[in-house]
């Protein structure tokens, strides 16, 4: 750390990522409220064997914002076709492993569906998904999901980065409240206040929330299509103390991916990649060296 950042042209917008290391190509997807710095702990440890790809998502970090404010563009499917461009653009030698958390385990999950030739694996933290159904809004669970209504709001950019002082007090309720780890973030909190006081980067991320509504309601009242089961093999590492996606929650995931295999690190919240990095890097390097090996 630093990481030197590089940017191409693909989809239409400028994508901004980080790029370290060799061996297989491995693309790492972040969730909310996160930006590629999520993964700077794993890469050192991963960075001997495997080529590491951080991308910021469209919305997010240093990739453009091509929006002027409030959008429902930003779905999984728009984001997936920036990942699938940014895959093209680099030019790889060998289909890449994904390896994403949260928001980025929803882009990964639409871009399998669509090209499941093109990647060699899923591995996922906390994995939203549409098995989780209706427990998204079950009664006990609303004072944790508040947040992606507040987020619908026009107003909700305004009010988080209306100064610096704010945009720290919210983002470190998040940082704090989804850790298992105490201090987990405590290093970084700065680093995550300059990034999302940049310009459009707050309203990027709401930006997500607004455009998934639709297709989370139509989950939660079970109206959503069925979605095709995933055949590439898949991996499932989930913090056994995350509170918003809860672990328990990782029961119905062998209906939607046929070759899974799941574990819990019980020590960890929300962002398993910052708070036990070796547990994640241990894992990762597992899964895809196995992978290689049956190749």
């Amino acid at each position: 750390m630093p990481y030197r950042s590089h940017y191409l042209a693909a989809n239409g917008i400028r994508q901004h990522y980080w790029r370290e290391g060799s061996g297989r190509p491995l693309i790492l997807l972040h969730g909310w409220p996160e930006f590629c710095r999520t993964w700077r702990r794993l890469i050192p440890l991963l960075s001997d064997r495997f080529e590491l790809i951080a991308p910021d998502l469209r919305g997010f970090g240093d990739s453009d914002k091509p929006y002027d404010g409030p959008t429902d563009a930003m779905t999984p499917d728009v984001l997936a076709d920036d990942l699938e461009a940014l895959i093209e653009a680099l030019d790889l030698a060998e289909p890449p492993g994904l390896v994403a958390h949260d928001v980025g385990s929803a882009v990964a999950q639409a871009l399998a569906r669509r090209r499941p030739e093109s990647l060699a694996g899923l591995f996922f933290f906390n994995c939203v998904y549409p098995g989780i159904g209706a427990r998204w809004a079950a009664p006990e669970h609303l004072s944790e999901v508040w947040y992606q209504s507040f987020h619908l709001l026009p107003l909700a950019a305004a009010l988080v980065g209306q100064s610096r002082e704010s945009c720290r007090l919210y983002l470190a309720h998040f940082l704090t409240h989804w850790s298992g780890v105490p201090g987990a973030f405590d290093e970084d909190l700065e680093a995550w206040v300059d990034n999302f006081m940049k310009p459009g980067n707050l309203q990027g991320g709401f930006n997500w929330y607004r455009s998934v509504r639709a297709q989370r309601l139509a989950v939660m009242r079970g109206e959503a299509p069925a979605a095709a089961p995933i055949a590439l093999p898949t991996r499932v590492l989930w913090g056994g103390r995350d509170p918003v996606l809860k672990a328990a929650w990782r029961d119905r995931l062998p209906e939607f991916f046929t070759r899974l295999e799941v574990s819990v690190a019980p020590e960890a919240g929300h962002f398993v990649q910052m708070e036990q990095p070796a547990l994640a890097a241990e894992a990762i390097a597992a899964f895809f060296g196995e992978l290689e090996r049956r190749s």
